[in-house]
């Protein structure tokens, strides 16, 4: 159901006659909420210290992840001291709770451990993100700035700086509201935030923002074998070989692509973002690889033949700037 969802929101159909009154309850019930918030009838918490939330306006993976481990390092190479609240999606954790490299992914979410084990700064999860924010400051006082993973739509916790990542190759789909379209928010959302940043090239027209608009490209040509991540390949280890390729991301699509550009053919083997992987899934003859997030999950079980592609971001250098610019005009102003 989910993935012939997701068909239907890349064009419009007979389907969105029937799609079409639900998305407008959808519509209305969204921006009743934020009015809500903005009228201060629902109370939104400021915390002590710069918050940066790096969000979307669609469901599905648009490339945060990459984005918040290049905003960490970013920010610790100008003298920062970061740390990341997440919900924890896929996860079974409500109260504020600390994530380290070696914690489980079907308690704290896939994308939380994997923040872990790369962003080498605090990551705290839980339901309520200022509540999770607070207990991080609380147990890592010399934090100065928090990044909120996944938080756009998060309007309880009070925010100095917006950030909402657009996939390039889908854009903003259809443009109607879920269930009829992929947006959490309207379009218009992107006129409001301080910068919209653009993951990979535009395959299909984005609507004119008045936020900023930074580029941000993927970046990976290492693989690191999951048994033994000392061990490493390029894609030429793995030429003349049956190769498959897992994603439960939310564009498995981008993955795919990306071994392609790397020059391998690869038989694709796509899922639900934040599937729950199975021996059974990676019980395959050949060469099997994954992106990080999908590799947390299967680390405990993954056979010898199991290897993993490592991402990185490179990001206009002006969104960087930007920020800066933002933090030293002083919290909350």
């Amino acid at each position: 159901m989910a993935r012939w969802l997701q068909g239907q929101w890349r064009r419009k159909t007979p389907w969105h006659i029937l799609l079409w009154p639900p998305s407008l309850l959808f519509a209305l019930l969204v921006a009743l909420r934020l009015a809500a918030y903005r009228a201060h009838w629902l109370h939104a918490t400021r915390l002590p210290v710069p918050v940066i939330v790096v969000g979307n306006v669609t469901v599905g993976g648009t490339g945060k992840t990459p984005l918040v481990l290049w905003l960490v390092e970013f920010l610790c190479e100008r003298g920062w001291r970061p740390g990341i609240v997440s919900r924890g999606y896929g996860g079974a954790a409500e109260a504020p709770q600390r994530v380290e490299a070696a914690s489980d992914p079907a308690a704290l979410g896939d994308e939380p451990v994997l923040l872990a084990r790369r962003a080498g700064c605090p990551v705290w999860v839980g339901r309520d993100r200022a509540a999770a924010g607070r207990a991080l400051l609380a147990a890592h006082p010399g934090v100065n700035v928090v990044i909120s993973d996944d938080g756009l739509q998060h309007y309880r916790m009070a925010r100095d700086f917006e950030i909402a990542v657009v996939d390039g190759m889908h854009g903003l789909g259809n443009g109607f509201l879920l269930p009829a379209g992929p947006l959490r928010e309207s379009a218009h959302r992107l006129d409001e935030v301080d910068a919209v940043v653009v993951n990979g090239e535009s395959a299909s027209p984005l609507p004119q923002a008045t936020a900023e608009r930074y580029a941000m490209h993927l970046r990976g040509e290492v693989f690191y074998n999951l048994s033994n991540p000392q061990s490493q390949a390029s894609a030429v280890d793995f030429r003349g070989k049956v190769v498959h390729a897992l994603a439960g991301i939310g564009n498995p699509a981008r993955f795919f692509a990306h071994l392609g550009k790397l020059g391998l053919s690869v038989v694709e083997h796509p899922f639900p973002d934040h599937h729950v992987f199975r021996p059974r899934d990676v019980a395959l003859q050949g060469v099997v690889l994954m992106t990080e997030k999908d590799a947390v999950k299967c680390a405990r079980f993954a056979p010898a033949n199991c290897w993993v592609l490592a991402v990185s971001a490179e990001v206009d250098p002006g969104l960087g700037q930007r920020i800066l610019d933002k933090l030293e005009k002083g919290h909350g102003q």
